[in-house]
């Protein structure tokens, strides 16, 4: 999304000048798309290794095709019930556009026919995963079987297509540039410079194809071409599960015996024991050396700031914020030290990489709190 998309750009633009390596944007590209399918093709080892282990711990992902009948027809109900409301067929012909694929969103391309006719016809499917209402994973009965949504969606979608013969279904996937740099020389504000970047984020230009091993190849170079892909360069084969971040659905299994033991910080030797003010300690024993993660972050950082928000002898606080969406309890020490009258003064980083949608939520909600917030330098990354 990063790198591969900065690289396209330098070659649609047709800079051609060799970096400090010695290697032009097109080889950069090539060894790129090179190194990251041997890192796909190891991805996709250690995913069939790891099945292979969850299995002896009674924990499969299974095809729909393998379960009983009874199991088959319980996934069915609840397809009926909660997952078919909400899908929503585009056909793709030339009477109907191609229709617009979001980025890292999972899809199916069904192609169909009507009985005894002999024309295909082509349709798009998005498959609706969302933690609330749909998980990727959905459970089988009551043990550690699974089945994916986009496998059930498949294996149903005769309900779908009513009278229709299903000639085949294959999963695909796109993913689009992220590196959207917009002319921040020219900006006048950094705020609305990013908001916008982050709106045309969404309709990026597409950097690659992912597409389920077996597709019909005049479908895949239908894709492709439809997307505006080089077939043989952008169009990647996964011959596993695909959105592979949808396994950390595995990790809420309240199995202890296959969890890691917990990391538990330790307190600071100087601040386990010593309940007075932070800012009396330090006067005393000089300035300590905190080692994270291995030294509560609350107890140490967070403690000084919760401290300094309430000390009436504390009369300014500054500060930078980088990535502000793990940090709720600083932020609400900085709110309460504005409320107490306090001068609070924090640069906020916008530009930090897929994190700039949560820093502009913080950044407004500190200055509703009457907080004074810079957004740094523009055309400048803060370190």
């Amino acid at each position: 999304m990063k790198r591969i998309g900065g690289l396209k750009q330098q070659v649609a633009a047709g800079l051609t000048t060799p970096t400090i390596d010695g290697r032009t944007p097109t080889q950069q590209l090539t060894e790129c798309h090179q190194l990251t399918r041997k890192t796909q093709r190891e991805q996709q080892r250690i995913y069939h290794q790891q099945q292979d282990q969850l299995a002896a711990s009674s924990i499969q992902i299974a095809k729909f095709e393998a379960l009983n009948k009874s199991q088959q027809q319980q996934l069915r109900d609840h397809f009926q019930q909660n997952i078919f409301p909400m899908l929503t067929p585009l056909a793709m012909d030339p009477s109907h556009p191609f229709p617009f694929i979001s980025n890292q969103t999972l899809n199916l391309l069904v192609t169909l026919r009507y009985p005894n006719g002999f024309d295909l016809h082509m349709a798009r499917v998005k498959v609706p995963v969302s933690k609330e209402v749909s998980p990727r994973l959905i459970q089988v009965d009551e043990d550690y079987t699974y089945v994916t949504l986009d496998d059930l969606i498949a294996n149903n979608l005769d309900m779908l297509f009513p009278g229709m013969n299903i000639e085949s279904c294959d999963l695909f996937r796109v993913t689009r540039n992220a590196n959207l740099e917009l002319d921040q020389e020219s900006a006048s504000d950094l705020l609305e410079t990013i908001e916008t970047e982050l709106r045309e984020r969404h309709f990026a230009p597409i950097v690659r194809l992912e597409v389920s091993t077996g597709m019909n190849p005049t479908h895949r170079g239908m894709l492709a071409a439809e997307l505006g892909l080089d077939e043989e360069q952008d169009v990647f084969e996964i011959d596993c599960m695909m959105a592979l971040r949808d396994l950390f659905e595995l990790a809420t299994l309240n199995i202890p015996e296959l969890r890691d033991v917990p990391h538990y910080p330790m307190d600071h030797p100087q601040l386990a024991h010593d309940r007075r003010s932070i800012f009396h300690i330090i006067r005393d024993h000089g300035s300590l050396l905190l080692q994270h993660p291995y030294e509560s972050f609350n107890t140490t950082v967070e403690r000084f700031l919760r401290t300094a928000a309430e000390d009436p002898k504390v009369l300014a606080i500054k500060m930078t914020l980088y990535r502000t969406s793990a940090e709720g309890n600083v932020l609400d020490s900085l709110i309460k030290a504005a409320r107490n009258g306090k001068q609070v003064a924090v640069l906020v980083e916008l530009k930090a990489r897929f994190d700039e949608a949560a820093n502009i939520r913080w950044a407004r909600r500190l200055e509703q709190a009457g907080i004074h917030v810079t957004y740094g330098v523009l055309g400048v990354k803060n370190p």
